[in-house]
């Protein structure tokens, strides 16, 4: 059954600004609630507005430039006749941020279901629905309960209405989870709380123990910063790219400590991306050429090392090694393909590698830094290989 979603934006805050166009996670909460829709399979995503001001228009483009199949409307009867009459609709409030997990909960259901918080002062702002509850501004309902509430309207407001039928009609009530109490764009304090319960919600387990333990302060720092920025999740997957290609060619060089520096400053670039991506809703897709090509980047600037140092003192003996560790790389790559490893994070990687080589090269051992890296990737790929062909024995 055919999943849209309808959204309110036409109510004001206490400065008459439109609440929908509140700052949030980046961008305006319309913005933010548009995306939410999207990620949990809607379309259309209707928003209900009585006149679009610029900044809404401006918003709404940017919406549709990204492929949110986002269209305003004025007119509630229009609204109605956006859907089919059996659709499902994902109802979101007129200036209510609900947390992602409870899109997708209440997205999932096929019965009328409202999601409530409780009757208290901490959730005075929200919609009260009875004595003991009030409304958390989400709402699954049906596109015949739409199209019959905007036939009989009147002079009443849309979604209160379209509410309050719903709830007649013996809606499914839902309680939000702990942490998980939307935003409301009049509450006091402004939208920081609820940014920093997304950004404590974007947080991920690393990969590797150079992001697991020694990241996280520059991570947070940065995605914090960026947050409420225009960079793109994208741009930084692509200028840690940039900056390992970059030390690959200073490297050929010979300019090792200037190409090192460049492969520190990308280390957390791409993991800051990718949490710039989940806070907006924009994940930047796994098998994006990007992401691909940090890997092979990295063997080119380790390549680039162990042909500089062939030529500068180390004889052949460098490039033997380095090839060697390349081999032994691209091997453990195949082999942990799509694994779940409890010691995953130990293993070879580009961030744990170029914190090695830092390491070592502090005191000018560049030739033992190739030679460590490549029995690192050795006693990786060996491990993950016992560790598989272990399980498949079993």
């Amino acid at each position: 059954m055919a999943l849209g979603a309808l959204i309110g934006a036409y109510q004001e805050d206490d400065s008459g600004r439109l609440c929908a166009l509140q700052p949030l996670a980046g961008r305006t909460l319309i913005e933010y609630q548009a995306r939410c829709a999207a990620a949990a399979g809607c379309a259309p995503i209707v928003v209900l507005v009585e006149m679009v001001p610029v900044a809404l228009a401006a918003a709404l483009e940017r919406l549709r430039v990204e492929g949110v199949p986002v269209v305003a409307v004025s007119d509630p009867q229009e609204a109605a006749a956006r859907f089919e009459p059996h659709a499902r609709l994902l109802q979101v409030a007129d200036g209510v941020a609900p947390a992602m997990p409870m899109v997708e909960r209440v997205a999932a259901l096929e019965e009328r279901a409202v999601l409530t918080v409780p009757d208290d002062e901490r959730h005075r702002d929200f919609e009260r629905i009875d004595n003991d509850q009030r409304w958390a501004g989400l709402a699954m309902v049906d596109g015949q309960t739409l199209a019959s509430t905007a036939a009989m309207l009147g002079d009443w407001d849309l979604l209160s209405t379209l509410l309050r039928r719903t709830i007649q009609a013996g809606a499914l009530h839902i309680p939000t989870g702990e942490g998980l109490t939307p935003y409301h764009a009049r509450a006091g304090g402004g939208p920081g709380e609820f940014d920093r319960s997304l950004l404590l919600a974007s947080r991920r387990a690393r990969p590797d123990w150079v992001a697991r333990y020694i990241l996280p302060p520059v991570e947070e720092f940065a995605t914090e910063q960026l947050m409420p920025t225009k960079v793109r999740p994208a741009w930084l997957v692509t200028a840690a790219l940039v900056l390992t290609l970059l030390a690959a060619l200073a490297i050929s060089r010979g300019y090792l400590w200037p190409a090192l520096g460049l492969l520190l400053a990308g280390m957390p670039l791409d993991i800051v991306g990718e949490r710039l991506g989940q806070l907006r809703l924009q994940p930047v897709p796994a098998q994006s050429p990007t992401r691909r090509l940090l890997w092979p980047a990295s063997g080119l600037a380790l390549l680039a090392l162990g042909w500089f140092q062939t030529n500068h003192g180390g004889g052949w003996g460098a490039l033997a090694t380095t090839v060697a560790g390349l081999a032994f790389i691209e091997a453990l790559r195949i082999e942990r393909s799509g694994r779940e490893l409890p010691f995953g994070h130990w293993l070879f990687d580009r961030r744990p590698a170029i914190v090695v080589t830092a390491v070592v090269a502090i005191g000018g051992w560049w030739n033992i830094a190739l030679v460590l890296l490549a029995l690192y990737a050795a006693a990786s790929f060996f491990l993950v290989q016992n560790w598989v062909h272990r399980g498949q024995r079993d």
